[in-house]
């Protein structure tokens, strides 16, 4: 069998049995409660249960399992880091952000409950995201804990994903052209802050000291860029039936992107060598380190 059949079977059933397991994991925390708060739960399971990838989960596990980590504390890491992603999500399709009617496949969350109600799933889940790190079910080693709210909170604020997020939405308000450079930056904190730290989380899970997780930091940026970059590019030639979700709104707000700036042709050739490169840093890793390597060829290849 050639290589990318063999890997494209590990990453398809790594991604199969992450979705069921993070989905186990948001259900064991959210219960729904028998009073009035249930509406809010509801809305907490609609958004985290049943939908999306689970690549920044997947990334956690594959990288803790580099370094014989527990699995089940693995999953609950992925779950705490994938809970700021879909509380992200929720915000970013309200009508003040980007006001999206669709996510993966079905309505947002502000179309079947409410606005009120998302503002507060959204808070919920980040609150959630660090409960479940400072518990000691996830580590009973008080610094792993502790390094890990650290990191996830640093990719989460102004230095990491809110800070990509507002400078995105100022040049759209303002009308700012970012060049490359900006670009890049904007794009390594709204979308690959949070990829860095599935990866970093994993790596402090295994009790990694930063000095020795440099490699997994140097694959992180690469494939981040390269998802953003392969995001633009669906955005402009993806199926929207496929992508769940609305396309071609990038050239509707006449927004800077990697495509708008590097053109289709160069952005994939680009997207494809990031990738080489980040599969280059896995080079001291064995095959235990296939689903990384995997999940970043998927990252230029997917279609949604």
């Amino acid at each position: 069998m050639a290589l990318v059949e063999v890997e494209n079977d590990l990453l398809a059933s790594g991604l199969k049995r992450i979705q069921g397991e993070i989905d186990s994991v948001f259900d064991a925390f959210l219960p729904v409660p028998d009073d009035t708060r249930a509406r809010l739960v509801e809305a907490m399971r609609y958004a985290a249960i049943g939908g999306g990838k689970r690549v920044r989960p997947l990334l956690v596990v594959s990288t803790a399992e580099l370094f014989g980590v527990d699995r089940t504390a693995a999953l609950r890491a992925g779950a705490a880091i994938e809970a700021i992603h879909v509380y992200s999500l929720i915000h970013d399709d309200l009508p003040c952000m980007d006001d999206d009617d669709l996510r993966h496949g079905k309505p947002t969350l502000h179309k079947v409950f409410d606005e009120a109600t998302a503002v507060l799933a959204g808070d919920s889940l980040h609150a959630l995201a660090f409960e479940i790190l400072a518990d000691t079910g996830t580590s009973a080693d008080p610094f792993v804990r502790s390094e890990l709210i650290a990191t996830l909170g640093t990719a989460s604020g102004m230095n990491g994903m809110a800070g990509g997020q507002i400078m995105d939405m100022v040049a759209d308000e303002e009308g700012i052209d970012y060049d490359l450079h900006s670009i890049t930056k904007l794009q390594q904190l709204k979308t690959g802050a949070l990829l860095a730290a599935s990866v970093e989380m994993g790596a402090i899970l295994g009790k990694v000291p930063p000095e020795g997780r440099a490699h997994l930091r140097a694959y992180s940026r690469d494939i981040g860029l390269a998802f953003q970059i392969a995001d633009d590019l669906l955005d402009v030639t993806g199926d929207q039936e496929l992508a769940g979700k609305a396309l071609r709104k990038d050239a509707e707000q006449g927004k800077q992107t990697f495509v708008t700036l590097m053109g289709v042709d160069q952005a994939r050739d680009q997207a494809r060598a990031l990738v080489d490169q980040a599969v280059a840093h896995l080079g001291n890793h064995g095959e235990e380190a296939d689903v990384l390597r995997a999940l970043a060829r998927f990252i230029v290849e997917r279609d949604r």
